[in-house]
Order: structure tokens, then sequence, then C-alpha cells
């Protein structure tokens, strides 16, 4: 037996729990640099929180420019502002995109050099100075995780840092700043989630040494992992309709920040797989959001490794209310991806690539592209190879989930 279980130094999860915040900052250190954007900062609930950590502490300086997808150009700016203040500590309220900003800050800050010093795995030396991740979306669950994804203007896809030391030191998620997240947010970071628990329970396992939990980020799937991720999926499954329905159902909202906090921990072990390596050069071609992109992915990469994984189907079915009592694992996977296809039409996730603007002819070089992006596609449960992530993009161009299947003579 070999596992390893990574998360932040304290978990605070629960309606309220943002009043905690000044004081928890304010014992990190008295020098902060408060990360979010612009729209956030104009909202009254913030607003009170960024007030009272002033309060708190020696000197506080701002960097509310944040935009999607962490472009290198928000990072030097945010840097310039944490060596103005001299930061000793990062407070981190936003989404995604803001807690993944203020990870790389934080490993220049104590590092020195910059972003792409450290695109890859377990490239940063040590810990960074204290991050504190108040997550506003339920989605990414990059308050818990060991990634900061960046937008290089030098690349074609996406790059992760990944290192368990960007792991936020205090995570701090309450429902009640995602009361105000718009009706496309909610749905594309919840979706979001929901991949975040079914690719890691359908990541391949892996056989470790020793050295694995300290020199690799991702390492598949484990029971730990497992059970972290059924749960994620049971509340996302049965709360993200309805809140993107309804921004104000309290329930559906603490479901949504507890799922996707239980997501977050389940793929900061076992990895996510193919929908979001294929999504790395799809969103940066396209300028699409992350979610949904990996949610419209999601249908046709469980459908091309369904002979690998039919049985975890079968289990997902039941975690999200589906009736598979008396069904096979074939019955119960159809079972499933035909509600996840109701799912994703329900809260406006396009069924094809081609609805967001993908070119036909560009799949093979998005194929070739994602099957570099080792740390996530080595988790794939079917086949790895280009011809088969082409496959998966053909069928995800056309609409047809069926069209992955390869002939031998294909592959």
């Amino acid at each position: 037996m070999l596992e390893t279980v990574r998360g932040p130094r304290q978990l605070i999860v629960g309606e309220g729990v943002a009043q905690n915040i000044p004081r928890v900052v304010a014992e990190c250190g008295s020098r902060v640099l408060i990360v979010t954007d612009r729209v956030l900062l104009g909202q009254p609930g913030v607003a009170e929180i960024v007030a009272a950590v002033r309060e708190k502490v020696e000197v506080v300086g701002v960097f509310a420019d944040a935009t999607p997808d962490v472009p290198l150009a928000d990072v030097a700016l945010a840097v310039s502002v944490a060596a103005e203040v001299d930061a000793d500590v990062i407070l981190a309220i936003g989404g995604g995109t803001v807690i993944d900003l203020a990870k790389i800050v934080g490993v220049i800050r104590r590092h020195g050099g910059t972003p792409r010093d450290f695109y890859g795995e377990s490239k940063v030396p040590g810990p960074t100075i204290p991050l504190v991740a108040v997550p506003t979306t339920s989605g990414t669950g990059s308050e818990l995780t060991p990634v900061s994804v960046l937008t290089d203007p030098d690349r074609e896809l996406k790059v992760g840092v990944s290192s368990v030391h960007i792991v936020p030191d205090f995570a701090i998620v309450d429902p009640e700043l995602t009361y105000t997240c718009p009706a496309t947010v909610t749905a594309h970071s919840g979706i979001d989630a929901f991949c975040h628990a079914v690719e890691s329970y359908t990541a391949r396992p892996r056989a470790h040494g020793p050295r694995d939990p300290v020199e690799q980020v991702f390492l598949g799937r484990n029971p730990i992992t497992d059970h972290y991720a059924l749960l994620a999926a049971e509340r996302i499954a049965r709360s993200l309709p309805r809140v993107v329905r309804d921004g104000g159902d309290k329930d559906a909202r603490a479901d949504m920040s507890y799922g996707s906090m239980l997501a977050g921990l389940a793929f900061s072990h076992a990895g996510n797989a193919a929908p979001h390596a294929l999504q790395y050069p799809i969103g940066a071609a396209t300028h699409t959001p992350h979610g949904l992109g990996v949610g419209l992915l999601l249908p046709y990469a469980l459908d091309a490794a369904r002979d690998a994984i039919g049985d975890r189907l079968t289990i997902l079915a039941g975690v999200c209310g589906l009736d598979v009592t008396d069904a096979s694992d074939a019955e119960a996977a159809d079972t499933f991806l035909t509600w996840l296809d109701g799912l994703l039409a329900d809260i406006g996730i396009p069924t094809t690539l081609a609805d967001i603007g993908v070119a036909r002819a560009d799949l093979p070089r998005f194929a070739e592209m994602a099957s570099g992006v080792t740390r996530l596609i080595q988790n794939h449960p079917g086949p790895t190879d280009t011809a088969s992530l082409t496959a998966i993009l053909e069928a995800a161009w056309i609409g047809d989930r069926t069209r992955h299947v390869l002939t031998p003579e294909q592959r």
C-alpha cells in the first residue's frame, strides 16, 4: 500500500465562515497582497472583507486586474504590486483565475525568476509565501490543488505549474460568496467541478515507488480519491441544474460549494485526464471558457474508455440518482452517458466542437498537442495514442459519441 493525501493546512467550509478571513490572514503575515478582479472588488461582500483585512494588518496592496486564463502579463503586474508592499502573505478572493494567479505570484515572490522557470511538474524548489484562498465560484477547486494554469502568448496551449508547494495554506469556502455568481459562470464552473469528480474516479490507477508521492503531483486514483469523487458527483449532480436555474437556491449553492471542494481534493491526488488535456489547445484556439470545453468533451472521452471503466460508470450512475439496479455495466454506462448528455444540454453546454468554432482540419494537431500534456493524459483510462485522441475529437466535432471507435488498421 502506498497512498498520499494533500490539502491546505486548514480547510474551513460553511455559510458565514468568511468572517474568519481577516484573522487568518493576520496570523500569516502583516504585509498583504490581495488578488481579485474588478467585478468582485465592487461587490459589497468582497469590499467588506478587504476593509476588514485593512484593519487587521499593517500594509495592504490590492491587485484587482486579474483577467481570464492568467496571462503572463497579469503575473508580472501582480508581482510588481507584491514587491511594492513587500508582501509576506497573499489573500486570493475569486474564481480559479484569481487563485491560480495568486499561486504563481507566491512562487515568484519567494523564489524569484519568471513563470517559465516553473512550467511542468515539481519545478518549484520549496514552500512559497503563505496563501489564503477564498473561492467565489464553485468549480475549479484551485483553493485546494497543487496546480496553477497559465496562458503563455508564445505557446499554443495553456501551461501548468504543478507542485505540492503551491497548495494554498488556508482554504476558506463560504457558499454565501457564490450567491452573486452569474448563471453562465455557475454552469461553466459547476460542470468543471463535475468533470474533476468523474475524471478522478475513472482515472487510470498506477503503481508507485516510495519516492513518487514526493516527486510526482498527480498519482492516479486510489480509495481515498474515490471516496471524495463519489461524494462530489452526488452533490453536484443533484444541485447543478437547480442552481443554474435559480442562483438564489441556497441549499443548491451549499451543495455546489461542498461538491466542488470534494472534487478538488479528489483530483489533487488522482489528477484529471483526457477532457482537460484536450481542452488546453481547444480553449487556447477558441478563447472559450475552460468549464465549457471540458464539459463538452467529457461524454466523448468517457464513451471512448467505456470498456475499461464500465463498472465505474455503473457506480457513477447510481450516485447521480439513476436507477441501474438490474442493468449490466454496458446498459448502466449507456444510461449514465445519456443522462450526462441531458445535464449538459440543461445547463447550456454546446453539443459539438463545431458549435464553438473548432475547425475540423485542426483536430489531429490538437490531439497531438494534448498527447504531450503527460501529467493529464497518462490518467486517461482508454487508449491515448494520437489516433485515438483524434477520434475522440472527431466524435465531439460531429456530435456522435460512437464515432470514436477505431479499427485496428486505424490505430
